[in-house]
């Protein structure tokens, strides 16, 4: 095998694309490296829809020098980008890009440069950055490969071999470093993520075969997709259908020669084509004024699914239709997910809804979207979710238009309290308080099923059994939904609360929550108890206590 001693555009696509192609291949694997047993875990499909997002960019754009072609992953990158694990792999892929703006091809030396810029990128884009995590995978990453680029600074093979070493060994230690992790028996899913992706890298140099290559994670854990597209509709439309869909059930006779038969087949009717995925299932993506030819190519292969075509040239009249409204005062963009916390959020008022929280957190583009859909003089973002307040606060900090404000909302509950607080006479100051003080008061318990057997603390805790998390935190483990609501509830209220809020969820009986507010009043006649419907997934209840 020779040593590649200079990386081109054209090899650097190949490995990003493999990277891709790796992390989505073990998704599931990613997401079952939740700290907690619940059934949401979304690390993997947030950075591999993030990476979507960044392949689609660098297939569809012209690049003929290595700067140009990371500027576009960049972007790709943080358009795309999921949930806190997607953002920060966007940051570092910023950082990546920033280093090697002007490079026509690029060495092992600069590439390790490059991967430091990403992780100082990276941290700088979080907060309150926590050592355990994709972060500090990263990091350690880049200075080994900082280190072993200067001993052998012609080598990538040396270099991506470091990479993977290094990645597998930090990764091991971060179970050490953060308490969650340690109790949970797991290692970080977001580094976990990032080294799949650079696994994938080392493959292109070694030759292998991303179909046949197997990651061996076995040792991650001590106990046993949709696609997003974005339209830049200020441009002149040339292709009017935004056609996605997915090609399953592959008729035995197809190949890899069938399938790349068919990429050409719809590059010659449409642009901005994104085909992926394997023997099983292709997701494909097209923008084309014939979308019924691409479906007739689709057909050839095998069975369709997941059909979706937007017209664009529509989009675009209501964009502009849009932009010609008058500027209002305010404007509310809340992220909510179930059909019941919808109707609340519209009843109060809220402008615009966008569909997400756990297992599907919007990306930085939809919430973008959203807000830019408003036009408003000051816009505030309800994000309703821990793991989208860093993607608001990326889109808090692109608008050119509007004063955003994002108010650190990690529940609808949350999102409830503070939309009920706005008063639409007071000035953006006054409202941010008042909203964000509501929004705090709030107490929440949440209670779903465990995925996995699991230890936490003092709970032994079964595959399917009923678990209550107060605040975030798994504290309660019962037969019963119910039971573990009374028990949740027994630890939140105080005397001073004077409401409790039952949000009862998609799979949940409607008695059966009426029957669980009659005895919280029985237990709790001081206080007002309620019952909605919230239509949440996963989630039997969701409580909240001020």
């Amino acid at each position: 095998m020779v040593d590649i001693r200079l990386l081109d555009a054209a090899m650097l696509r190949e490995m990003i694309n493999a990277g891709a192609a790796l992390l989505e291949k073990n998704r599931e694997a990613v997401n079952a490296l939740n700290v907690f047993p619940v059934p949401d875990g979304d690390t993997g499909t947030n950075m591999s829809m993030t990476m979507i997002s960044a392949v689609k960019e660098i297939n569809t754009k012209e690049a003929h020098s290595i700067g140009q072609l990371t500027e576009h992953l960049s972007k790709g990158a943080l358009r795309g980008a999921r949930g806190n694990s997607g953002v920060i792999l966007s940051q570092l892929y910023r950082g990546f890009a920033k280093a090697l703006a002007d490079k026509e091809k690029v060495t092992p030396l600069e590439f390790a440069q490059a991967l430091k810029s990403g992780a100082d990128t990276a941290y700088k884009a979080v907060m309150k950055p926590k050592e355990g995590t994709i972060l500090t995978v990263a990091r350690v990453i880049a200075d080994d490969a900082m280190a072993q680029a200067e001993l052998e600074p012609n080598s990538f093979t040396a270099l991506m071999r470091v990479m993977l070493s290094s990645g597998e060994s930090i990764l091991k230690r971060t179970q050490e470093m953060l308490p969650a992790l340690t109790q949970a028996g797991v290692v970080d899913a977001g580094g976990r993520g990032l080294l799949l992706i650079y696994t994938g890298y080392a493959a292109v140099l070694n030759g292998e075969q991303i179909d046949e290559l197997l990651v061996d994670m076995s040792g991650d854990s001590s106990q046993e997709q949709a696609f997003v597209d974005e339209h830049d509709l200020n441009e002149e439309i040339n292709f009017a259908y935004c056609t996605e869909f997915f090609v399953q059930e592959l008729k035995p006779e197809i190949s890899d020669i069938d399938i790349a038969s068919f990429r050409r087949k719809l590059s010659r009717i449409g642009d901005s084509l994104v085909v992926v995925g394997d023997d099983d299932l292709i997701k494909v993506h097209l923008h084309t004024n014939d979308p019924g030819k691409a479906l007739q190519f689709a057909l050839m292969l095998g069975e369709l699914n997941g059909l979706k075509i937007d017209n664009m040239v529509q989009q675009k009249r209501d964009l502009d239709k849009q932009k010609n409204k008058e500027l209002k005062d305010y404007g509310i963009v809340a992220v909510s997910q179930g059909s019941g916390f919808n109707d609340v959020f519209k009843d109060l008022g809220v402008d615009s809804i966008v569909e997400g929280g756990q297992t599907m957190n919007p990306s930085i583009d939809d919430l973008k979207k959203a807000v830019d859909g408003i036009y408003a003089k000051t816009v505030y973002i309800l994000p309703n979710n821990g793991n989208i307040i860093l993607a608001a606060q990326q889109v808090a900090e692109m608008s050119e238009n509007s004063n955003i404000i994002v108010l650190p909302t990690k529940n609808v509950a949350m999102g409830i309290a503070a939309v009920v607080a706005f008063q639409p006479e007071d000035t953006p100051e006054v409202n941010s308080e008042r909203m964000n003080e509501a929004a705090q008061r709030v107490r929440t318990g949440m209670i779903t099923y465990a995925v996995r057997d699991t230890n936490l603390e003092d709970l032994k805790i079964k595959e399917g059994s009923i678990i209550g998390l107060n605040n975030g935190q798994v504290t309660v483990n019962c037969e019963t939904a119910e039971e573990a609501a009374v028990l949740l509830m027994k630890e939140i209220v105080s005397e001073d609360d004077g409401l409790i809020t039952v949000y009862f969820g998609d799979k949940t009986k409607e008695e059966d929550a009426r029957e669980l507010r009659d005895e919280l009043e029985k237990l709790y006649p001081d206080c007002d108890v309620e019952v909605h419907r919230g239509g949440q997934q996963l989630y039997f209840y969701l409580l909240s206590v001020e």
